[in-house]
């Protein structure tokens, strides 16, 4: 006599793809720090998504990212110390200032996109093609129409 598998809980679905992004996240980040951005950090990413090839205020960007202007201000400081944005008066206003991409930043998020391709083909050789393909698939059913959505970190953040 077999015995059935015991329930799956319903808390045990989100844990689990936290922890599936998690390692992604985790997996990247190393990666990048061996290529060159040790600086780079998950919330990074967020936020050169935000400010985009175009830049924005930091205003702007907070609004974009669901988080305080002052907040923005602070993780632009910190990029902008790193090397990966840079602040540059507004050619079409001079009373703004904007917050813009450096070649640094642009390189980062050009080596996030590869490293992802190959952290994909990475599980797809553990897990199979198909079954990925699979998960994406069923994810994308799933998830809001908008699922990628940048203000992530402000969501977090409550």
């Amino acid at each position: 006599m077999t015995t059935p598998e015991p329930p799956r809980p319903g808390f045990q679905l989100p844990l689990l793809l936290l922890a599936g992004f998690r390692t992604l996240i985790d997996d990247l980040h190393a990666e990048l720090a061996r290529e060159g951005h040790p600086d780079l950090r998950p919330l990074h990413g967020f936020v050169l998504q935000a400010v985009g090839v175009d830049g924005t205020t930091a205003s702007e960007l907070g609004q974009r990212l669901g988080i305080s202007k002052q907040a923005a201000g602070k993780t632009v400081d910190r990029l902008v110390a790193v090397g990966y944005l840079e602040r540059v008066d507004d050619p079409a206003d001079a009373r703004r200032r904007l917050v813009r991409m450096t070649p640094r930043g642009v390189d980062g998020l050009r080596r996030s996109a590869e490293i992802f391709d190959r952290l994909r083909q990475r599980w797809a050789a553990t897990l199979g093609e198909e079954r990925v393909a699979a998960i994406e698939d069923d994810l994308r059913t799933m998830a809001a129409t908008n699922w990628f959505r940048l203000d992530m970190p402000g969501w977090f953040g409550g």
